[in-house]
């Protein structure tokens, strides 16, 4: 998907996080399987003091020979999820649609695709993000089990003002805003 293109997300966090953020960029092959799925970047980050933060991402082309034939065309997903103490908090999921420029390779498919003839677009303005409320103190059995809350956000390049935390504790949710995504067209090759 990607040949170094560079995406990244905002967080504030309003006291301190001891331990380390954990970030991987994730290209899912197959929506059949997640046996498919590539990590193409990951990263810790830590501890993070309070403030705003932005975390860029630099990630390779996924490996077109772990991808099942049938779904290197079409539409697919590239994810950025974000873990502290093992938990899942932020998922931000870009739509990716891999097609041949050609309009006759595109009406008649070869069977074996021939990708250096596909393009990716992929709708980087328009990501939907999924938080999780997790336990930030790391204290086990005081987390509320609660359903993710998925928003689909238009992209903007700086943090919004939204509602500050009411108190400095890690029980608050970071506030989490994604720039658009800077990927050039000719980087977008398997």
């Amino acid at each position: 998907c990607f040949t170094k293109p560079s995406s990244g997300i905002n967080a504030e966090y309003g006291d301190d996080l001891p331990n380390d953020i954990e970030c991987k960029v994730v290209y899912v092959g197959s929506a059949e399987s997640e046996q498919y799925d590539q990590v193409l970047d990951s990263i810790l980050v830590g501890p993070v003091p309070a403030g705003r933060h932005m975390f860029v991402f630099k990630a390779d082309a996924p490996d077109p020979t772990k991808i099942p034939t049938n779904d290197i065309l079409g539409v697919t997903i590239v994810l950025i999820v974000c873990s502290y103490l093992g938990k899942e908090f932020v998922r931000v999921g870009y739509y990716v649609n891999n097609d041949y420029l050609d309009n006759e390779l595109r009406e008649n498919p070869p069977e074996i695709p021939q990708l250096d003839k596909v393009q990716k677009n992929i709708l980087a303005s328009n990501p939907r993000v999924t938080r999780f409320k997790i336990d930030w103190d790391g204290q086990e059995g005081q987390q509320e089990q609660q359903q993710p809350q998925e928003q689909q956000i238009m992209a903007e390049p700086e943090i919004q003002q939204h509602n500050q935390p009411s108190s400095s504790h890690h029980h608050d949710e970071p506030i989490v805003q994604v720039p658009p995504v800077e990927m050039s067209m000719d980087a977008m090759a398997f």
